[in-house]
């Protein structure tokens, strides 16, 4: 990894090679999603859902220590088999801090399932290219629901901006 200041668009690209490797579908949601359908906001942190194979966690795992964020297989396994509720895996960059919270496809998530059908591909120009998000129907539905739970005033304001 080089010395340059890693940004949110430096640390997007870093994730989705890290994705594209691994050969892991994924989709972008949030404030980065948001840049497809909204006004721009500024971010410190990406939401990515994923559908991670279990074959495909080892190297998954590998692939993001090598661009510097430390998510080892067992924990990911671990996370799988506890069926936990919707708590993302964090991949946090060790040295700008920045971090990707990873969605794992879950059975019986029927939204996130439907959600997942329904991405789209949107070229963002360089230098991220072309990535997938959530459609704008469901940005949408997970801000509300995310503003249910959270109370943050941020996801009414994301919704205002569509």
């Amino acid at each position: 990894m080089s010395n340059k200041v890693l940004d949110i668009t430096g640390f997007l690209k870093l994730i989705l090679e890290a994705l594209k490797v691994s050969k892991v579908d994924y989709m972008i949601g949030g404030a980065i999603a948001e840049w497809a359908w909204g006004e721009p906001r500024a971010t410190q942190d990406l939401d990515v859902v994923i559908n991670l194979p279990i074959k495909s966690i080892g190297k998954f795992s590998k692939e993001l220590e090598k661009r510097d964020m430390l998510v080892p297989a067992d924990i990911i396994l671990d996370t799988i088999a506890e069926d936990r509720a919707d708590i993302p895996l964090n991949a946090i960059h060790m040295h700008s801090g920045l971090k990707a919270d990873l969605y794992l496809m879950r059975e019986g998530d029927a939204l996130r399932q439907i959600s997942f059908q329904r991405r789209t591909l949107i070229d963002y120009g360089p230098p991220i290219g072309k990535v997938y998000v959530h459609s704008a129907e469901d940005l949408i539905l997970y801000k509300l629901m995310y503003l249910g739970i959270s109370g943050q005033p941020k996801h009414a304001r994301d919704i205002r901006l569509f």
